[in-house]
């Protein structure tokens, strides 16, 4: 039997001001959009999609109940990173066992932005 659930494909992050937070997430990231609308802009990050999206009515306080970790090598130094370009400390890089690291900071639209460093994890295909 085929398996019917396929894995994480797309990461939505609602913003106020669109083009701003393209100009924002290609430096955070480090790669272009390769879609590029004004209702959505898809970036492929890792084989994976984060996408942004325009929110009809802005909120200062966005929900933690969801989060998502992008896969980095060096926490610290991407964590640093990302603070320098604007985002807001969330949680410092935190080991949290058998030597994964995971931290949060909070983009300038109030989204939060998880990192993750997991020795253990590989991306099956």
């Amino acid at each position: 039997m085929a398996q019917k659930i396929l894995g994480l494909r797309t990461t939505i992050y609602k913003v106020a001001d669109v083009n701003q937070a393209k100009e924002w997430y290609t430096k955070a990231f480090e790669v272009a959009p390769y879609f590029d609308q004004p209702f959505h802009v898809g970036f492929e990050v890792g084989g994976y999609e984060l996408g942004l999206q325009p929110e009809e009515a802005p909120v200062k306080e966005k929900s933690e109940n969801v989060l998502t970790y992008w896969g980095v090598n060096d926490i610290h130094a991407e964590y640093n990173r990302f603070i320098a370009l604007g985002a807001t400390e969330h949680e410092a890089p935190t080991e949290v066992g058998d030597g994964i690291v995971v931290a949060t900071v909070k983009d300038p639209w109030g989204n939060i932005v998880g990192l993750i460093y997991n020795p253990h994890f590989k991306i099956s295909s």
